[in-house]
């Protein structure tokens, strides 16, 4: 088998207000719409993302009703104190600020309006016991 693209599928109330987060604060654009379905895509190397409305037809029987939760998408980064800049100067709260885990892990996390958490992810050396 080889892998040649990497998409995340989530099933929202609110197609239109995750796209436009992750177009407006993301840099994701369009690769297709229709009603209850969007497909985003990034230039680099970030999993396309495909929005499906809740409820949609399309989707097994048994899966129609649920929704994205639980399900953190992190992103790997540079320039990680920037990023957090940008984002708040755009208005989008930061729902978990800034912080550097003993394991050299530097995070911080955004919510879209349906409640997908996103997570940006830098590494630094660990800090000595």
């Amino acid at each position: 088998m080889q892998i040649t693209a990497f998409t995340v599928s989530l099933t929202v109330d609110d197609v239109a207000a995750s796209q436009q987060f992750f177009t407006a604060h993301l840099g994701y654009t369009e690769q297709a719409a229709a009603d209850g379905f969007a497909s985003l895509t990034r230039a680099d190397a970030a999993a396309d993302i495909v929005l499906l409305a809740r409820g949609n037809q399309i989707l097994p029987a048994g899966q129609r009703d649920q929704r994205a939760s639980g399900l953190i998408l992190a992103f790997t980064t540079t320039g990680i104190e920037d990023e957090e800049k940008r984002l708040r100067g755009e208005g989008v709260e930061i729902t978990m600020p800034l912080r550097e885990e003993p394991w050299g892990e530097r995070l911080f996390q955004i919510t879209d309006p349906n409640g997908v958490i996103v997570q940006f992810v830098e590494w630094a050396a660990p800090t000595a016991p």
